[in-house]
């Protein structure tokens, strides 16, 4: 009797074999698209050896010869491009990260509301996400500035508020704290008092929940820090209080441009709609049998909130808020419609200017590339500090 060996096995003929092809198509794949790439390149170096040019970032440092209307830095337009493209991008950095601020409060609002025992304060919440969300985020910039901000009244017939707010179509000017040494030392104490009374804030929640314990002493220490911080920031920052001395003329304190408010304004409630749906979902993804373990302790809904779902909601929110501060980031190229000097306008400016379309592309898509790639890692870093723990 005689087994069969591996020798004598038929082998499976090379067309019909599944690992083949899978190889087989990636590499085609792979050699169509550098064949592409290459015909591209091709195309692009004949036709700037027919206009006799060549791939340079030269320019760069030549004078750009435009003014910019709203710089965080000192400009003048003698500067290079380089530094007209380092203003555009700070700019888009003071749009972006005022947006992840006001949008995560508006967008959070907004979510916990939908599930408000108020009639009215739910329904105010279901309509302005249905509205905001099926409105097309242009027409929306548009609508703000156009209709909001420009609506204001001409600088010399300003509206003043309490003498210290001045609103025209300029932009508002409000109180804002003077740069000083004392302003950074008060800073790093108001960030310290936050730390601690975060940490302070979980050990009284641990000792309530685990020991049943009434937490009044931490309570009591979590309102003198308050207290103490109010105090800082009312008299330790230094306000410098914008003043009118003649009709159209404001000095002092900070300037928040029409500009910068019909985009601020734009992003901040058009992604905050779709925010507070993800909000929405992530506190629904919580089982009924937590809120109501919950208020049989004798939680109040606020406590129930706070402590059970909006912890456990969280792992749900936060891959998809991911998305939307990447969105937001990218929406804000939409600044050249409302006039804003974002990097994208500046950009756009600069390549009128010298005719640099490729180098100034390659700028522009690698800056909001690097952008959104640290957004990405910031959050993806977040999300895996609320993930549970596998042991």
């Amino acid at each position: 009797m005689t087994f069969p060996t591996g020798d004598s096995e038929e082998k499976v003929p090379l067309w019909r074999d599944q690992r083949f092809w899978r190889i087989a198509l990636q590499v085609l794949a792979l050699v169509l698209v550098a064949l592409l790439a290459w015909t591209l390149l091709g195309n692009l170096m004949a036709n700037w050896a027919r206009r006799g040019t060549q791939f340079t970032y030269r320019f760069l440092t030549q004078a750009a010869s435009f003014n910019i209307g709203e710089t965080l830095i000192p400009y003048t337009t003698n500067d290079s491009y380089l530094k007209a493209l380092f203003v555009g991008l700070l700019n888009t950095l003071r749009v972006v990260l005022l947006g992840f601020v006001l949008t995560t409060l508006v967008g959070t609002l907004a979510g916990i509301a939908s599930f408000s025992q108020n009639w009215l304060l739910r329904q105010l919440s279901r309509v302005y996400v249905e509205i905001v969300r099926n409105i097309p985020l242009l027409l929306q910039l548009i609508f703000w500035y156009f209709i909001v901000f420009l609506s204001l009244p001409k600088p010399d017939e300003q509206i003043s508020l309490l003498n210290a707010f001045y609103l025209s179509k300029a932009g508002i000017y409000m109180p804002w704290p003077r740069n000083s040494p004392m302003l950074w030392l008060s800073l790093l104490a108001l960030v310290m008092g936050a730390i601690a009374a975060v940490l302070l804030w979980n050990w009284r929640t641990k000792r309530m929940v685990e020991r049943g314990a009434s937490g009044r002493p931490q309570m009591l220490a979590l309102i003198g820090i308050g207290i103490v911080s109010l105090i800082i920031l009312i008299f330790g920052l230094g306000w410098e209080i914008p003043q009118s001395t003649q009709p159209g003329q404001v000095t002092g304190g900070a300037r928040f441009s029409s500009e910068l408010g019909g985009l601020l304004f734009g992003l901040v409630f058009y992604t905050g709609a779709f925010i507070a749906e993800i909000v929405r979902g992530g506190i629904q993804s919580v089982s009924k049998g937590q809120w109501e373990a919950a208020r049989s302790l004798g939680l109040h809904s606020g406590l129930v909130m706070q402590l059970v779902v909006l912890p456990q909601a969280l792992r749900v929110i936060l891959p998809s808020l991911n998305s939307q501060y990447m969105n937001l980031a990218k929406n804000s190229s939409l600044a050249l419609a409302v006039g804003y000097p974002d990097v994208f306008s500046v950009a756009a400016t600069s390549l009128n200017q010298t005719g640099r379309s490729v180098e100034l592309v390659i700028i522009i898509a690698a800056t909001y590339l690097i952008l959104n790639l640290v957004i990405s890692l910031v959050m993806n870093q977040i999300n895996r500090l609320v993930q549970f723990k596998e042991r």
